[in-house]
């Protein structure tokens, strides 16, 4: 058993340190943009268009597009919206869905009843038709990506941590701390929620992965912010057009959206495995 617990700590060690890293790297690559930005993202230059990556014709590090921006300054910038998108939209949606999802686990009763009605007619909704049309009335931009998102995935907060609350409050330890004289919301704050908490946390870490899909999604649809402005899926749109004749203007946004997401994934279960009070 222990033998067992010591390779679920190895494995979860492993996965943190690989994703977290790349998510760090992600991060500072985000912050220091200007610095890191060979040229501007924004800078054209017709006669340098779809020039290979330097260890193809030395030129550019990771190539241009088809206009001659440079690919790797447009990554790099790119990662700022994707990552702007991801925590404050991730952010939001926990807030909301996993308050909605404790109060109603723990309480039961009649507010139990009017979240989860709430829920039900908020998911017959088809969650893409819904992003579409709230960014269609709203308008396109930073503001209105996150806005959609939050509308459309805190019910996925909110159902999981109501199950998750649910099954705490059935436990000994809930009822211990009644008969001591713990009221309701300091029984709910102080028992339930730390061992609801590694479970928010995977679900924060992939609603995170989540939203900087769907942004890329809605870049890719031209219903993102402007589409001069360097995205992820606004560049991968760009480059499936021209895929035979520059490759590298499609792979390598779509290799960092896949690393990031996958990062995302990763660093939920690793801290699940973590900080998970029956593991401990």
């Amino acid at each position: 058993m222990a033998d067992g617990r010591a390779q679920v700590r190895r494995r979860a060690g492993l996965r943190l340190w690989l994703a977290g890293g790349w998510l760090a790297l992600l991060v500072l690559v985000a912050i220091f943009a200007p610095l890191l930005a060979p040229k501007d993202p924004l800078e054209q230059d017709l006669f340098a268009g779809r020039l290979p990556p330097f260890w193809l014709t030395g030129g550019a590090l990771l190539g241009t597009d088809s206009l001659g921006r440079d690919v790797l300054s447009r990554i790099i910038y790119g990662s700022r919206i994707a990552l702007t998108v991801a925590i404050v939209s991730g952010v939001i949606t926990c807030l909301i869905g996993a308050g909605l999802g404790l109060l109603a686990g723990f309480w039961r009763g009649w507010v139990d009843v009017l979240v989860s009605r709430f829920i039900d007619i908020w998911m017959a909704f088809p969650p893409v038709l819904f992003s579409i049309l709230l960014i269609a009335v709203i308008g396109p931009g930073l503001f209105s990506i996150i806005i959609a998102i939050v509308v459309i995935d805190w019910t996925r907060f909110a159902r999981v941590v109501r199950a998750e609350a649910m099954a705490q409050g059935a436990m000994d330890y809930v009822a211990s701390a009644r008969v001591a004289g713990r009221g309701r919301m300091g029984t709910m704050l102080r028992e339930i929620l730390p061992n609801v908490l590694p479970i928010i946390v995977v679900l924060l870490t992939l609603e995170m992965g989540i939203a900087v899909i769907v942004e890329a999604i809605l870049s890719f649809v031209n219903l993102s912010i402007s589409t001069d402005d360097p995205t992820w899926g606004g560049m991968i749109s760009e480059g499936r057009a021209s895929i035979h004749q520059a490759w590298w203007v499609l792979v390598f946004p779509l290799v960092t959206l896949f690393l990031t997401v996958l990062s995302f994934s990763q660093l939920g279960e690793g801290l699940k495995d973590r900080f998970d009070p029956v593991l401990r």
